[in-house]
């Protein structure tokens, strides 16, 4: 998709869940575009639908009401399969908490999404050790996440997420559990990546310092 171009359009967008005595709205009539090819920071306070947000956009979550579109489909209303397929395709994680495999190394970590797609093993471990060793993990490949850094972690969790070339990055808190080094290194890693390929990034994050670096700033209130 072209810079400047609309990726995403939501329209009265409202998120309710359901807890034992009633229901909570999370979002409520939320209108919103957001381009292709820019980097956009949600902030807001704790409790203010940041994370659920991020999870409508992925397709991991379906609004209550309204239309979320992607390139004019509404993930709203499509079938479990496709949302499957489009995730697979066009879309890369990157969650706080890594989410690595504990019984898998660093390699085999990054491998998994390729496979799940299709790819032939050795095309994608062929990718996933370009993506590691362009992270400085060349000589980590075969270290299982207990023997990383949460840097180092969070790099392994980054080349998961890249190795399927999504055109979209949905980033939950990248640096939340990382100190400001590592923080800073890691958002140069997913920044440099967004600038070279024209990736869109949408990423949630409490760290209004960091947020200032995005191209646009999404505060979420109430």
């Amino acid at each position: 998709m072209a810079e400047n171009e609309i990726l995403y359009s939501l329209e009265g967008i409202s998120k309710c869940f359901k807890m034992t005595n009633g229901y909570v709205e999370v979002l409520h009539d939320l209108n919103l575009k957001i381009e292709g090819g820019k980097w956009a920071a949600l902030v807001g306070r704790s409790g203010c639908g940041k994370t659920t947000l991020l999870h409508l956009l992925g397709g991991l979550d379906r609004p209550t009401a309204g239309k979320l579109l992607l390139d004019g489909e509404d993930l709203a209303t499509m079938s479990q399969s496709r949302l499957t397929a489009l995730r697979l395709k066009r879309i890369g994680f990157i969650f706080q908490s890594y989410h690595l495999f504990p019984e898998l190394s660093a390699l085999e970590n990054a491998v998994l999404p390729a496979l799940h797609w299709g790819m032939d093993r050795d095309g994608a471990e062929k990718r996933a050790k370009e993506w590691l060793e362009q992270f400085g993990l060349g000589k980590r490949l075969q270290h299982r996440p207990m023997e990383l850094s949460g840097g180092e972690q969070q790099r392994v969790a980054i080349a998961r997420a890249l190795i399927n070339d999504p055109d979209i990055i949905l980033a939950d808190e990248p640096t939340g559990n990382l100190d400001r080094a590592a923080a800073e290194e890691i958002m140069e890693i997913i920044n440099n990546v967004r600038q070279k390929t024209g990736k869109t990034l949408i990423m949630v994050t409490h760290d209004l310092e960091l947020a200032k670096k995005a191209d646009r700033i999404i505060n979420l209130k109430k």
